[in-house]
């Protein structure tokens, strides 16, 4: 919702001159899908029916596939990966059909498809001017994996950044950007650097599998979920903590041998993230990992967060089910309590807050 103030000069009489400000909000909607959240839905891989839900902030208006109502003879593609905004437009990674579909990110009208020069893509974010975008390339070769970097007026590839292999998640930072190499196919445990002004490319050696990432002033927290159990050998995961201004890590927090936490967010002085279908918070003080959930997401069948925000005060959680049908969104409070829900297209990836 974007609000404009406006202030009011009020004057009482020729002589005496007073004047006044009332300051009040007018919401002035952009477009049908603005003052809401779009939620992505990755579809079924190979299936090519990626589409997009929106739910509007006050949950009074839901609609199950908003991409396919404003466009019917546009097709989102196979398997939408990530969702990034830019001035008034948002940008649909989407991974199986090596395209990035451009939209208006309140109308959601479709602008415009980037299908050069991408090969797997995952991830999407901004940074001088230009979108950098995360690919696995052949994911059987752990060589080939780079950053595309896309004129944004043009929307064309210009030039790829080599990176680490599998590189996924995504963080500008001041013209800097943060890639966790969560491994492709493997198993990564490094964090890329990329200064967006001249491309050059740095490495933070992390602990296993690095998933999510979160800035807090001049720190970056990097969760590791860990190498799962059939890796041989399973290994725990961490909450690292890297200082940006020197690139080096000056904490890691462990986790038990057999937890492999996922999604991290810090909302209001404090972490929040899953472990399968747990939800649990931490200070940032804290230096050890709590032992008791805020709540579990059971109780409405999820037995593993597949997807994961908050926004407003409130916890958003997607469920991918059996990852074939239709997926659910769940709306908690912060203390877990379950507020709203609504089903959604298959395999609710990514929650976007418009």
């Amino acid at each position: 919702m974007n609000l404009k103030k406006i202030g009011i000069l009020l004057t009482l009489s020729g002589l005496f001159l007073t004047a006044c400000t009332n300051d009040y909000d007018i919401s002035t909607p952009l477009g049908a899908y603005d003052n809401g959240v779009l939620i992505l839905n990755q579809g079924n891989f190979g299936g090519g029916n990626s589409s997009i839900s929106f739910w509007s902030n006050d949950f009074s208006s839901f609609e199950f596939n908003a991409f396919s109502s404003v466009n019917p003879s546009v097709t989102l593609g196979d398997t939408a990966q990530d969702l990034g905004f830019y001035g008034d437009k948002a940008y649909v990674v989407v991974n199986l059909s090596n395209t990035i579909q451009v939209v208006n990110r309140y109308t959601l009208e479709h602008l415009t498809t980037i299908s050069n020069g991408l090969s797997n893509p995952r991830y999407i974010a901004f940074a001088n001017g230009n979108a950098y975008v995360t690919n696995w390339g052949d994911a059987s070769n752990a060589e080939d994996d780079y950053v595309a970097v896309i004129n944004l007026t043009s929307n064309s590839v210009t030039s790829s950044i080599p990176v680490a292999e599998g590189p996924e998640r995504i963080l500008e930072h001041y013209d800097k950007l943060y890639i966790a190499h969560i491994g492709g196919y493997g198993f990564g445990n490094s964090i890329s650097v990329i200064e967006a002004n001249n491309n050059t490319v740095s490495s933070i050696v992390v602990g296993d599998v690095p998933n999510s990432m979160a800035l807090v002033n001049n720190d970056l927290y990097v969760l590791c979920g860990g190498k799962p159990s059939w890796a041989e050998p399973e290994t725990s995961g961490s909450l690292v903590k890297i200082n940006i201004s020197t690139n080096t890590v000056t904490s890691t927090i462990p986790y038990l041998l057999r937890d492999h936490p996922s999604n991290l967010i810090f909302h209001n002085n404090k972490f929040y993230y899953t472990v399968d279908s747990n939800v649990f918070s931490k200070t940032i003080e804290a230096n050890t990992i709590p032992s008791t959930p805020i709540f579990s997401t059971t109780q409405q069948g999820v037995y593993g967060v597949y997807s994961f925000a908050i926004a407003n005060n409130k916890i958003y959680v997607g469920d991918a089910a059996d990852y074939n049908s239709n997926g659910k969104v769940y709306i908690y409070s912060l203390t877990g309590t379950l507020e709203n829900q609504e089903k959604v297209g298959v395999i609710p990836g990514g929650f976007y807050f418009n």
